[in-house]
Order: C-alpha cells, then structure tokens, then sequence
C-alpha cells in the first residue's frame, strides 16, 4: 500500500475532477506492478496495473488506495476487470464516499468470491485524498489558503512592496499548490497592485512533460483590467460560500486563496479555510507598522482566539513551510 500511495503522489496534478489513485499487483510469482490513474478519460490505476501485469494478474493480490469502482462512467467498471482478470485478494485503503460508488465495489468484489481487505494505510489514504473526500461528501472544494510573511508576521511593507519575502524554493513550492489546485483565487486589490500571473511556471511535476498540468481556473473577487496578466479570468462577487457551492458543482476538487490580507481575513472568519500553509521567511520588518496576514477585525479578547493544530512544518530552502488544520477537523 505504501508504493500505492507513491505511485498515487506521482499523478496528483494529473486527474482531477477524478480522484489520484494508486494500485500495485503482486503476482504469485512476487512480481511487483504498479499503475495510477491516468487524465480523465484515460485508465484508473487499476486498470492501468491490470493491463502491464497481463495473464499474470491471475492469482494476484492487488492493493489500491480507494475502493474500485463499480459503475461506467466515461471507463468501465474497474471492479468487473479485477474479476475478469482472476484477481485473488483486494487489499483497499479506504472505501469510496462518491454515492455513484460507496460500497458496491467491495460488494461487487465479494461476490465474486474475491477476498477483500479494507482499511490498510487509511490514515494515509486519507490524507492524501482529502481535497478528492471532501468534494464528494459536502460538493465543496477543499480550500487551502496560502500565506507568506516575515518571522514577526508582515505580508508588505508600508510603502505596498512585497515581492520577495520569501526565497526561491518556497515560490517553487507555492507553484506546486498551485499545480495541485483546480482554481485559484485572490481579491482584485492585489491584480491591481502586484499584477500576478497566477501560473505554474516554476513548478515541474513528476512525471513526463508529455503530463504536465494545465494552469488552474484564476479567480478574481472583483474585477480584473482587460490587460492584467491574470487574463483571461473568472471574475466571481458574492457570498462566498456560494462562490465554493458553484465551483464544487463544476468540479473544483481544490481552491487555493493566495489573498490578499482582505480576502485572506474573509475566508478565515467564515471558516472556510481547510488547511493554511504559511511561508515565513527569516526576516523581519522590525516595527508595527507592516501588513499583517490577515485584513479586517481579528478577535478583540485573548479568549476568542482561533486556535488550530500543527500538522506539518518543513524547511523549504532557507524558509519554514507550516501547515495548519482547524481543531475540529477529523484526525484522520
């Protein structure tokens, strides 16, 4: 399960709105085989395990991240190639929610006498197809926001400069959750101010370039000029929990926000935020007087603060990389 999750990681950017899945067979004979899902249209990871592994698969135990599916949709039923293929053992790491799906695999599976195993690294599976589990179980994007600021927490400097505050491996990085995101979103003051292209320029996926992702959806809240370089654009106003119903009905899996503060504070205080993942850089503004992460009122008493958890902190060349979950989101 775990070269399943790896192998999985290598398509993240790859297959939405359908979910980056892993499968590996092991052959009666020990033979490893492994396959992910492939851009939509093209094979589910278990299909494209199942056609390098041939006549061998007979007798064979393959191991997927999530629970195969039972249904046509634009491929066939990967559960009825499993059995045609003589598949002895299934080994799933966590059922599929998509109601098109949930359970009738594993049945499907089972009755045709196929041993099947669910929950194998399913903290993990979890994780890493948590935008994907989201969408299908509230239609809602998963939505990171993006922060970059200095060690005592400036986003600009007074006078609005604020490119670069972080160093080159932490950009290189930011374009990877850009890569990994279906749409991306940032309010129309910092179109105006920092004129942003919105792309993946300097991100370079894992796989053959032949794959690369496309940029993501660029949203601005507001109006964007016809010459930004953010153009051509979605430009979105309202409230924004609409704004997540609407692009989770298109199939957005994820949403990155990258601000600016206002916007930041905005998505903050409705609780909207899945996962914040802030850069800090090892400077300092030095005074009181720098933008800080987020715009509008924050809480007015110490006891009204939000408070999260910790759930990754990286160095990224010469920065921090800190992920942050709300408390009360699932331990998966």
């Amino acid at each position: 399960m775990t070269r399943a999750l790896a192998a999985a990681a290598q398509v993240r950017c790859l297959t939405a709105p359908n979910p980056w899945v892993g499968a590996v067979i092991r052959t009666e004979a020990g033979r490893l085989i492994e396959g992910a899902t492939q851009e939509p249209g093209e094979a589910h990871a278990e299909i494209a395990a199942l056609a390098i592994a041939g006549n061998d698969a007979s007798g064979s135990t393959m191991y997927v991240t999530l629970e195969p599916c039972s249904h046509t949709g634009r491929t066939g039923p990967c559960a009825d190639a499993i059995i045609a293929a003589g598949v002895s053992r299934v080994v799933i790491g966590i059922e599929d929610p998509d109601p098109a799906v949930s359970g009738s695999g594993i049945d499907r599976l089972r009755d045709a006498g196929i041993e099947v195993l669910v929950g194998v690294e399913a903290d993990k599976v979890n994780a890493q197809l948590a935008p994907y589990l989201k969408h299908r179980r509230t239609g809602r994007p998963w939505v990171v926001l993006k922060l970059a600021a200095t060690s005592d927490g400036g986003t600009a400097a007074p006078n609005g400069s604020s490119q670069w505050i972080t160093g080159s491996h932490a950009r290189i990085d930011g374009h990877r959750l850009r890569a990994e995101s279906n749409a991306i979103m940032v309010g129309a003051s910092t179109i105006r101010r920092d004129d942003p292209s919105l792309n993946v320029r300097d991100y370079v996926p894992p796989v053959s370039p032949l794959l690369n992702p496309l940029d993501p959806l660029r949203i601005v809240l507001g109006k964007a000029a016809p010459t930004a370089k953010v153009q051509p654009c979605r430009e979105m106003s309202g409230d924004l929990g609409v704004i997540l119903d609407q692009l989770g009905s298109e199939g957005i899996l994820q949403l990155l926000v990258e601000g600016g503060a206002g916007v930041a504070g905005e998505f903050h205080r409705a609780g909207l935020v899945d996962r914040y993942v802030i850069y800090l850089a090892p400077a300092f503004f030095g005074g009181d007087d720098a933008n800080g992460l987020f715009g509008g009122a924050g809480a007015w008493d110490i006891s009204d603060i939000w408070r999260g958890r910790f759930v990754a902190v990286e160095r990224v060349g010469e920065d921090l990389r800190i992920e942050v979950a709300p408390q009360d989101e699932p331990h998966k």
